[in-house]
């Protein structure tokens, strides 16, 4: 059956890959995002009349409510899925990331998915009583929720905060029939790869990704996660070689990671 899904962060990347995903299946799919001409371009992939854009900071938790609301009304009535998806990159040394940067991060990473996770609770609760549809609340996690990496400190920290949300709604919710999973991707080819690692440092994350020669994986294999994630059991799902390999290194050989990252 198919149903409501909300997206934030729809204007482009992961978003954008998980909507085209769940509108290939017949969904209703309601952006959310800052960006309204980027939200423009997502809708124009997407089937006319079976997609709505609301514009929303995730970290203003009174913008939460009104949104979730009319993307329901364009949608039908319910959300089914909330796709905790929004979020942004910081990386360098933790010397060099300004006190701005660490809260602008903190705030959408881990504040603003808190926040939608709590606002869209009595949405995904109503609409729980349909078992013909799947009700998920999806948070878009992180490979470096797994192990913090140098360089990385901030925004792991943010990740893994996402990685316990989920961990804790997963037991919280199961009584209100709300599944509830996380995506842990690697690096994955979005416009946010394509910036600054932070406000002094020069070149941009992908540069510092092909340094390391790690895979930059499809943003498609992460909608197509992300349906596989809203569809099955499992609570984590890992996404591309990097995130598979450090799960690995972090779970059975803990002591020589540490080893290596510290060198």
């Amino acid at each position: 059956m198919t149903g409501t899904i909300f997206v934030t962060g729809g204007a482009s990347g992961i978003g954008r890959a998980i909507a085209q995903r769940f509108a290939r299946d017949g969904w209703f799919v309601a952006l959310a995002d800052v960006d309204a001409p980027g939200m423009a371009r997502t809708g124009a992939l997407l089937p006319a009349g079976r997609w709505s854009a609301h514009r929303l900071d995730v970290r203003d938790p009174i913008a939460w409510e009104p949104a979730l609301a009319a993307a329901a009304g364009a949608g039908g009535g319910a959300i089914h899925v909330m796709a905790n998806n929004a979020g942004v990159p910081l990386g360098g040394a933790l010397a060099d990331c300004s006190v701005a940067e660490i809260e602008t991060v903190i705030a959408i990473n881990l504040t603003g998915a808190t926040l939608g996770a709590r606002a869209a609770y009595p949405w995904l609760k109503a609409a729980a009583h349909d078992r013909a549809t799947p009700v998920c609340l999806l948070n878009t996690a992180s490979a470096a929720a797994l192990y913090g990496t140098p360089g990385t400190s901030v925004y792991a920290a943010t990740k893994a905060g996402v990685r316990a949300l989920t961990e804790a709604l997963d037991a919280e919710w199961a009584a209100d029939g709300i599944a509830v999973r996380s995506l842990m991707p690697g690096f994955i080819a979005t416009p946010l790869i394509e910036q600054p690692p932070n406000g002094i440092t020069a070149g941009t994350i992908r540069d510092v990704v092909e340094r390391q020669r790690l895979e930059i994986g499809r943003p498609e294999d992460v909608g197509q996660a992300a349906w596989a994630a809203v569809h099955g059991t499992r609570l984590h799902w890992l996404v591309g070689p990097t995130a598979r390999r450090l799960a690995f290194a972090a779970r059975w050989l803990p002591g020589p990671l540490r080893r290596r990252l510290r060198r």
